[in-house]
């Protein structure tokens, strides 16, 4: 199929994940236009987590329709169309993510870490992936590290190093769950840093974040989750600056309360009140 300007790079109708009597993600419809960078803003228990690892399938959903590249799915049971496993492993090839507990193998080097996938799963001859490892190595300032393992690097080095390795895989859609959850405070800005270089240069990505700063900067949109589904969708300003819901303003209120006593006082009144 030709693609064109106006298609959608992901296109999802839908989409609905329950776990037992639990519906955690509530027939969501999302459309991803390529280099959009799209931000999920909500409270612990709105389903973003969920709603980000149902579209590379680590979460398989329920029901609904996917469209990514040549991929076209319906997760419904018995669907003709229901995903093989041989094209979930396709498809998680295409799609890069990135966790907020970084995921890196203990025992491999940052070097073995990042060249893991693209030698095992893309089947690039070893010099080829080593070549195009140590090019990202430097570009995210830990070519010195290449031989250290990972217990040896700060958290926000082995971020940096997850989202190297993700971007070995050369994906045309990058997922962030919650990457600078875990990191201190003072090693957020490195892996922002980087998260925006990847925004600036046409990298279409979808994070679930609280860095609201940062979504106000670098999104082309934000989403609001809610109860498992999307109860504001737009442009930065509007969605962050122009809240429609008292739902939204409280969540933004303790965000602006947590950051405040996290030391983030400044970014964060910016981002909600520019």
């Amino acid at each position: 199929m030709i693609e064109t300007e106006d298609k959608p790079l992901l296109k999802l109708r839908n989409i609905r994940k329950s776990f037992g009597a639990l519906e955690v993600i509530k027939g969501i419809d999302l459309d991803v236009k390529t280099g959009e960078v799209v931000s999920i803003i909500g409270a612990s228990g709105s389903g973003k987590s969920t709603f980000l690892r149902s579209i590379n399938a680590i979460e398989m959903a329920d029901v609904g329709l996917m469209e990514f590249e040549k991929f076209r799915f319906d997760f419904a049971a018995g669907s003709a169309n229901h995903p093989t496993r041989r094209q979930l492993q396709e498809l998680r090839s295409r799609i890069g993510m990135v966790f907020q507990s970084y995921n890196l193998w203990p025992h491999l080097t940052v070097l073995q870490n990042v060249i893991h996938a693209p030698v095992k799963v893309l089947g690039l001859p070893r010099s080829e992936a080593i070549e195009i490892a140590e090019a990202l190595l430097q570009r995210i300032g830990l070519y010195d590290k290449r031989n250290s393992y990972p217990s040896r690097l700060s958290g926000g080095q082995q971020q940096r190093v997850a989202i190297a390795r993700a971007l070995a895989m050369k994906p045309k859609l990058m997922l962030f769950d919650e990457v600078t959850s875990a990191l201190d405070p003072e090693l957020v800005h490195e892996v922002l840093t980087l998260m925006a270089s990847l925004a600036a240069e046409g990298m279409t990505m979808l994070l679930v974040t609280h860095e609201i700063s940062f979504a106000r900067d670098v999104s082309s949109r934000v989403l609001f989750f809610e109860k498992g589904v999307i109860a504001e969708d737009g442009l930065p300003k509007d969605v962050l600056q122009n809240p429609q819901s008292p739902r939204l303003q409280q969540f933004l209120h303790r965000i602006l309360h947590d950051n405040v006593k996290a030391g983030g006082e400044a970014a964060d009144k910016e981002a909600v009140a520019k």
